[in-house]
């Protein structure tokens, strides 16, 4: 067989057909993220129920959460950095594990301090979870169908918003708090076991930092792909984490805002919670579809949520233009997360997909907590009115660094092009 035969069979092997994603593989870890969102945010779900039972108050219940966002920004490295040498599939699945021992623990726990403990412990758990699932995503998927790969797993995050949290205040005025977490625990164990027997290991590049091991001929290139791969994805790391200050800012004060709008809504401001869930739902489907136009489907999503955001500030009274502000905020905000993760991992490349996987959560839960900070104190100086233009202003900075940055990145391939040439 000469090499021209070899080379042409390679190349119709690599033009698999474009539905040609590990399905049950990318759907259990989309159960896998459900389960950690769920989590994250069963304390807000059943806040009054939880409150009462261990005897605290509203605000001490609420602060789980935030202790929990914490520490998953102080602990998503280090574990990452301690678990780099081991398969990512057997991370993902003791993870799940980890997570459902300290829902258990939080069920049973008989007061507030061992609750703080467990959730600790669970949060470390998801750290390293969102992490390693994500670098695994990228393990599982060609490069051109990593969008779609990472939209489909995070699509279980999303539910665990749209579905998870109402399941659990449900499950919580119907027999108990403690029995929402103890369901909790049940769901992640069986995610743990669908994780062990769908996913298959996916094997590291051979060039991966991880295993120490490296073609010596392709060092020198290696070294090339790194400087230019590190810096644009830390680039891109910050201005994804200043555009969700301002959207997470405005979101922290969604219901109070929307208030007059809602009113003459059945269900209330609920009502446009679930219809932003649903958006949100639909944006991420919809970043799964733009491939390898990652960049330019960012830069659109952060602009419509700009603008979305600077739009609060005229629906006032009005229902109809409040849905409608609310619809193309779901969506243009939904779709932000798949986006952003789409274009970390693969500036990042397999030789620093571990460090990728690990910004992801710590950026988000970054830009949660600074964000609901800064607009805390604005409406405290100020009311909510003012907002929608800090929300507008902060993404549009945002969106003037990505512009620069994928501006630089592409004068920076052009020149090493023609160089080549």
């Amino acid at each position: 067989m000469n090499d021209t035969t070899t080379l042409s069979r390679r190349s119709r092997a690599g033009r698999a057909p474009a539905s040609a994603l590990p399905w049950p593989a990318l759907i259990v870890l989309g159960a896998a993220t459900f389960v950690m969102v769920t989590a994250e945010m069963l304390p807000t779900a059943v806040l009054p129920q939880m409150s009462a039972g261990l005897g605290v108050s509203a605000a001490q219940t609420g602060l789980l959460v935030s202790i929990w966002a914490g520490v998953v920004v102080v602990g998503s490295l280090p574990l990452v950095r301690l678990t780099r040498r081991l398969d990512r599939r057997t991370v993902v699945v003791w993870s799940l594990v980890a997570l459902a021992l300290s829902a258990v623990a939080t069920a049973l726990a008989p007061f507030y301090a061992l609750v703080v403990a467990a959730r600790i412990v669970g949060a470390l758990a998801v750290g390293l979870l969102w992490a390693t699932t994500n670098a695994l995503t990228a393990d599982l998927v060609d490069d051109r169908d990593l969008a779609r790969g990472v939209a489909v797993v995070l699509g279980g995050a999303t539910l665990g918003m749209v579905i998870g949290t109402p399941l659990a205040n449900l499950v919580a005025q119907g027999v108990g708090w403690r029995a929402t977490f103890a369901g909790l625990a049940v769901a992640t164990l069986v995610a743990a076991v669908a994780v062990r027997w769908v996913v298959r290991p996916a094997a590291r590049a051979t060039t991966a930092t991880a295993s120490g091991v490296t073609d010596a001929a392709a060092r020198p290139a290696g070294r090339a792909r790194r400087a230019r791969g590190i810096r644009p994805m830390l680039a891109v790391v910050a201005l994804v984490g200043l555009l969700l200050v301002g959207h997470y800012g405005v979101y922290t004060f969604i219901t109070r805002m929307l208030a007059a709008a809602a009113d003459p809504l059945p269900g209330g401001v609920g009502t446009l919670l679930l219809v932003f869930g649903l958006a949100s739902a639909g944006g991420v489907a919809l970043a799964g579809r733009f491939g390898a136009r990652t960049e330019r489907a960012l830069v659109i999503a952060a602009v419509a949520t700009g603008l979305a955001l600077a739009a609060l500030a005229l629906v006032g009274g009005s229902p109809v233009l409040g849905v409608v502000v609310v619809v193309v905020w779901g969506v243009a905000s939904g779709a932000v997360p798949p986006l952003a993760q789409t274009l970390m991992l693969r500036l990042a490349g397999a030789e620093h997909r571990d460090l990728a996987g690990a910004l992801i959560p710590v950026v988000f839960n970054l830009g949660i907590a600074v964000g609901a900070a800064v607009a805390s104190g604005l409406v405290d100086a100020s009311g909510v009115a003012s907002l929608p233009a800090f929300g507008a202003t902060v993404v549009a900075a945002s969106v003037v660094g990505l512009l620069l940055a994928f501006g630089r990145g592409r004068g920076r391939a052009a020149a090493t092009k023609g160089a080549r040439a």
